[in-house]
């Protein structure tokens, strides 16, 4: 059930970033004349590149984006930067050379091109040549309705998707579906495309509920005699329209700066204002009640299902059945030090520096005991959803009663629910409602705090 893409595309946006910015302040250093070489104007350069390029959605560049809508994020930038610097230097310096500023923009431009364009390129000629950086896919469907997306997939490995099979629908639909399934799971494949047309809405149900639980992709082939209802993600690879099912709003990339950089900026505070004091305090009170450490270290699932080492302050002795059974109201386990900071919650502090190391982040679903994501995995619908996002400190699901010790099937059933609404409704005012509601019940107290 784990999700290895061995893909290595993630890295390849932020190192972008930094390769631009790099661009643009050494030639700013080396082409501008002294005035407009000061601190201030590299930091607005640098500021202003990356607001204009989040707006134009320049570093938006997909395995399936073609080369034109690249040249027309680049002419985008260009002319946008452009006006910025002259602004800049209208309105500080008055300063009456355009031609400096243009050659200035001009060659940073060309040369940050000519980057974006061999990266581009490159990646699809290593595709072909070392099969690497692909995304495993199945297609599912009649022949009939599927057989351009089969062409297109076989004709262009260049994108990099290897189709390993096709399930065609035309005959005993039932049992193709599942061996579909079947081979999804065994054989580690990334997406599944779907011929809408083909499909009942039992079957877009059977299709949606097991790419949930189990991390998949779900994409479509619409329907071209119908017009879809719901609101979906539209992708063209070539010419083909594709539709996604699922629309995460933390998948877009300014969310995810947002929320990372409020990320750092949130557990600093803590850390620096809260845990250096506190550690020490705590430390002595932890260890004079029982041997052991300070700290709790336990493996926890997070984004993608990887494996993560989720910190706490201990607060039970130290036992051998720490990682398999969850705590329980008047748990012999709890040290009399451990009952208060578990009823405050000061006991998941030390997980703001899984937030500061990028593991959680403050606000998300709650990450489980890996042996209990197992047993929740099999057992509850759509539970592997929740690992599309970060795991947090504290999460909606939390605020609103379900945190703790689950008693019952209905608990983890509705965490899942909440879990999956806050993903599919992600907003920063969000986060921010939450982290009240979570300071207000741990100064109220709450029943299930134990």
């Amino acid at each position: 059930m784990q999700r290895h893409t061995g893909r290595f595309s993630i890295y390849i946006r932020p190192f972008s970033y930094v390769l631009d910015l790099i661009i643009i302040n050494f030639l700013a250093y080396h082409l501008l004349i002294n005035s407009l070489n000061g601190l201030y104007y590299h930091l607005f350069v640098s500021f202003s590149w990356i607001i204009i390029s989040l707006n134009v959605g320049f570093y938006e560049v997909y395995r399936f984006t073609k080369a034109s809508e690249i040249v027309t994020k680049i002419i985008k930038q260009y002319v946008v930067f452009t006006i910025v610097n002259f602004a800049y230097i209208g309105y500080f310096l008055k300063f009456s050379e355009p031609s400096v500023i243009i050659q200035f923009v001009s060659v940073a431009m060309l040369l940050i091109a000519f980057e974006k364009l061999f990266v581009y390129y490159f990646l699809r000629k290593f595709r072909v040549v070392f099969g690497g950086n692909y995304r495993k896919v199945v297609i599912v469907g009649e022949d009939k309705n599927i057989a351009q997306l089969v062409d297109f997939f076989n004709d262009n490995p260049n994108y990099g998707y290897k189709l390993e099979k096709t399930f065609d629908l035309k005959t005993s639909k039932k049992q193709q579906i599942q061996d579909c399934f079947d081979f999804v799971a065994k054989n580690k494949i990334d997406e599944i495309y779907c011929a809408l047309a083909d499909l009942s809405n039992t079957d877009v149900n059977n299709f949606v509920d097991f790419t949930d639980n189990n991390l998949k992709t779900l994409k479509f082939l619409p329907d071209e005699k119908e017009v879809t209802a719901r609101n979906l993600i539209l992708d063209y690879y070539g010419y083909i329209p594709i539709v996604s099912l699922r629309n995460i709003p933390l998948d877009v990339q300014i969310n995810k700066i947002v929320k990372r950089v409020f990320d750092i900026l949130f557990s600093l505070i803590i850390i620096i204002g809260v845990l250096t004091w506190l550690v020490p305090i705590l430390g002595f009170f932890i260890l004079w009640e029982s041997k052991g450490s300070i700290f709790f270290t336990q493996k926890r699932n997070g984004l993608n299902y990887h494996e993560f080492d989720c910190y706490k302050f201990r607060s039970m002795t130290i036992n051998e059945i720490a990682d398999l059974e969850q705590v329980s109201k008047n748990d012999p386990r709890i040290t009399k030090i451990g009952k208060f900071i578990r009823k405050t919650s000061i006991d998941e502090l030390p997980q703001f520096f899984n937030v500061l190391i990028g593991d959680m982040s403050v606000v998300g679903p709650r990450p489980h005991m890996v042996s209990h994501t197992e047993m929740y995995a099999k057992r509850v619908d759509k539970f592997m959803v929740r690992h599309f996002i970060k795991p947090g400190i504290t999460g909606l699901a939390q605020t609103n009663g379900y945190r703790g010790e689950v008693e019952n099937e209905n608990d983890i059933i509705n965490r899942v629910k909440y879990d999956i609404f806050y993903l599919e409704n992600w907003s920063l005012a969000l986060d921010l409602k939450i982290i009240f509601l979570t300071i207000l019940n741990a100064i109220k107290g709450e029943d299930k705090a134990y």
